[in-house]
């Protein structure tokens, strides 16, 4: 009579252990470590970039990128994510841009903005308000 229930038994161990290597179903308790990946990026780091730096400083400045383009030389990309399991924590991007050996602009959410801080625009807005005056 035990032998009866024996395939019964072993079926229901093997879908069991099944479906505990899914991802989707998970045991209650269970600790997941966050998983840091990619360049950290500071608000400090990003107010040192400034518009004509090489390229050697802006990698002293931010670190080596994660990702140079192969395809265009001119692009770095500074990807930063945070994960615990399946939940992104933290993320971000930033993209600097050369032209030649030059840095021309940088990109993403914590992108600089440099309009407001160029000396050559500033003394051209102090100039159109003079004049308006």
């Amino acid at each position: 009579m035990p032998f009866r229930r024996f395939p019964l038994v072993a079926s229901l161990l093997w879908l069991s252990l099944a479906l505990a290597g899914c991802g989707n179903f998970g045991f209650p308790g269970v600790y997941k470590i966050d998983v840091e990946q990619g360049n950290i990026v500071t608000p400090e780091m990003v107010e040192q970039l400034k518009p004509g730096m090489t390229r050697r400083q802006v990698r002293f400045v931010m670190g080596t990128p994660l990702i140079e383009d192969t395809f265009n030389e001119n692009r770095w990309d500074y990807r930063y994510l945070n994960r615990n399991g399946a939940k992104t924590l933290a993320e971000s991007q930033l993209t600097v841009i050369f032209e030649g050996d030059a840095l021309i602009r940088v990109e993403g959410p914590d992108a600089p903005d440099w309009g407001a801080t160029d000396p050559d625009e500033k003394s051209d807005k102090d100039e159109a308000e003079s004049e308006e005056a």
